[in-house]
């Protein structure tokens, strides 16, 4: 009789003791009964109820690129004649947190939902703001590929000159100049001084079916101190020339001398589709790392709830020890599960440490900000159940996924650029055959003179040659014998004007026209560009389909994950309901005297684990929502991101071994 007393006292106490516990009560935020004919209530943890729906919508985020510099676009020459001449301004990139942040932030506390983070990663992501400078890359080589300077010609117009001035003086030793011979009497011969300025301009201009223009513009002013062998002294001559140029088989259409643009244009657009993918990437990890925070939170209270009730089975032990009602070995083994649950505890705290870093550095482009140092990240978005999303046909979720994803659209775009670099080539393999023109025409205007040597050719006379007023002595000479007959001045005088008139008028032309061809010998060079160029384009098409079903093992993996989490989920739940019974009848049991409380606090062992397998699973079914829409490429239209280079694809690539309808995709 009093052992059957002893008992139903340890029994009322350990109830009394249970119903009291500081983790029920805070577990369940209310008022445990302590009377032993009511069941104390069950020490789990309760997740808050779960939206059935998405997040509301949120106003469009326009992240395109339309929005920012266009480097493809330099400077118009005019009106600003120096433009062209000075650098493109490029800004500082910001590296300061947006003001969003400091906004958020309450009482040393992040209070944050998932569209916020969104927002702040669209705002702040390191990883977004570099990718943006790859278009902005691209668009500078398009502008390096629209002056030509990339290819054989170049497309912008330039314009060459050179202006001088000379002097040159020149001995006289030829009896024949000017009627000059040596001075009488001297050893140092006659000077010729020539006086000439030179100004020549040239402007060339290549248009993109391979024709070339060129037109010259010389003019030179030439006078000397002697002007007997000159018609004009001194004399101004100026000449046009205009030369046309124009491939017929090498380098002729439009493809093979803009192939550098047109790659260019769509290298722009695989950059921008880059871009987009990086921010389908970037978004995708920052609201897997907000849900794995939300779970780390969530787990840590499973895990307390877990502490406290091996921290009550000890507290228990320990006193039915001392009244010598458990043996030591019971005592032990409630140490040693608190001490593993307490390490679980420790794990989970860590774990959530990790998480707010990660997920910090992910909406942050300092994490080291103003008030960010040592902050705690509250989320306010609840884990909720995705709508039933994973019933679509997998032939129409592939074809989805390959009208959306940017991976796809960039590996058409590169498919493209194969095509032109193939055509391209393939004009590079013909030899050269130009057509050109050329008309010159010439001008000339000065101070006309009149000098006539007479005389005829003998041995040992002695002649006079002088140009009148030169202060020439007689000399001695073979050869020539006669005098100069000189006028006095110029007979006709006429300049700048003349000269240019006659040059215009054409008076003296000179017009030529032919063809020139290059032939070459085996011609190997172009044969092995061509033929790279046609390797690399069937290896384009095969990385194409071989992406095409890398994204369709991705979408059949999401569905399956998707599946898979809501099965679970869905044994979760009964898991937790069946240990939450069981615990309810172990309770029971316990103040009807026929268990212990040692088998409570395994039972609540169990429900506590229950209950975080479900959390558990709730968080991978919304992760698997999140990782399914980047699959089928729908992460900027479910957040509402709008990017330049990202939307469906129309065309088709002619992919050999496949027909027209079994791939998707912009072709070549």
């Amino acid at each position: 009789m009093t052992g059957s007393l002893r008992r139903a006292a340890t029994a009322l106490l350990t109830a009394a003791c249970l119903a009291t516990a500081p983790c029920y009560a805070q577990a369940q935020n209310k008022t445990v009964p302590s009377t032993p004919a009511q069941a104390p209530a069950s020490p789990q943890y309760v997740p808050p109820e779960l939206p059935p729906s998405g997040p509301a919508p949120v106003p469009g985020r326009d992240l395109r690129m339309s929005l920012g510099p266009d480097y493809s676009k330099g400077k118009p020459w005019f009106p600003n004649v120096i433009g062209p001449y000075t650098p493109i301004g490029v800004p500082e990139p910001p590296l300061t947190n947006t003001p969003r942040i400091s906004q958020l932030i309450q009482n040393g506390q992040l209070i944050l939902s998932l569209e916020d983070a969104i927002s702040l990663a669209l705002e702040n992501n390191l990883d977004i703001a570099v990718q943006r400078f790859t278009p902005w890359l691209d668009e500078a080589n398009l502008l390096l590929a629209k002056s030509g300077f990339n290819g054989r010609i170049g497309f912008d117009p330039i314009l060459t000159g050179s202006v001088l001035m000379e002097q040159v003086t020149t001995p006289i030793n030829n009896p024949f100049i000017a009627g000059i011979t040596s001075l009488s009497g001297s050893s140092e011969a006659p000077g010729l001084v020539d006086h000439n300025v030179v100004g020549n301009f040239t402007y060339t201009q290549n248009f993109h079916e391979g024709t070339q223009l060129s037109v010259s513009f010389s003019n030179t002013r030439t006078s000397v101190n002697f002007g007997g062998a000159d018609l004009f002294n001194p004399y101004v001559q100026s000449q046009l020339t205009t030369q046309i140029t124009q491939p017929l088989l090498n380098g002729f259409g439009f493809v093979v001398n803009n192939r550098f643009i047109i790659e260019a244009k769509n290298t722009v657009k695989v950059g921008q589709s880059q871009f987009a993918q990086a921010v389908i990437q970037d978004v995708t990890t920052a609201e897997n790392d907000y849900w794995e925070l939300v779970y780390s939170i969530e787990n840590i209270k499973v895990e307390e709830t877990t502490v406290a009730a091996d921290q009550q089975l000890y507290d228990n032990n320990k006193k039915q020890l001392e009244i010598g009602t458990l043996a030591p070995l019971d005592v032990i083994t409630a140490e040693s599960q608190l001490a593993t649950d307490q390490q679980a505890l420790v794990q989970a705290q860590t774990t959530r440490l990790q998480d707010e870093t990660k997920l910090l550095n992910d909406i942050t482009k300092d994490p080291l900000g103003s008030g960010l140092v040592g902050i705690r990240i509250v989320p306010t978005t609840e884990i909720r159940t995705p709508e039933i999303v994973e019933n679509i046909p997998i032939q129409d979720a592939v074809n989805e996924a390959w009208s959306r994803r940017p991976e796809l659209e960039q590996a058409a775009l590169n498919l493209k650029n194969a095509g032109v670099e193939v055509k391209a080539t393939r004009n590079l393999l013909l030899p050269s055959l130009n057509l050109f023109g050329e008309y010159q025409a010439n001008g000339i205007a000065g101070d006309q003179h009149t000098t006539v040597p007479t005389g005829t050719f003998g041995t040992g006379s002695s002649v006079v040659f002088a140009a009148p007023g030169s202060g020439l002595a007689i000399g001695a000479a073979t050869g020539f014998v006669g005098t100069p007959t000189t006028t006095a001045g110029p007979v006709f005088t006429s300049g700048l004007g003349t000269d240019l008139s006659t040059m215009i008028h054409g008076q003296y032309p000179t017009i030529e026209g032919g063809i020139t061809f290059t032939l070459p010998i085996r011609n190997r060079a172009a044969e092995a560009q061509n033929g790279t160029a046609q390797i690399n384009q069937r290896l384009q098409q095969t990385q194409y389909r071989q992406l095409q079903n890398t994204i369709f093992v991705a979408v059949r993996n999401a569905q399956i994950a998707l599946v898979q989490d809501r099965a679970a989920i869905a044994a979760a739940e009964e898991a937790r309901k069946l240990a939450q019974v069981s615990y309810d009848d172990e309770v029971k049991k316990l103040q009807l005297g026929t268990s212990t409380a040692f088998t409570v606090t395994q039972k609540q062992q169990l429900l506590t684990a229950a209950e975080g397998v479900e959390l558990r699973d709730r968080a991978n079914l919304i992760e698997a929502e999140v990782n399914f829409n980047q699959a089928m490429g729908r992460t900027l239209d479910v957040n509402h991101i709008i990017v330049d280079g990202a939307g469906p694809v129309s065309r088709t690539p002619n992919i050999p071994g496949t027909s027209s309808s079994s791939a998707s995709g912009p072709g070549k």
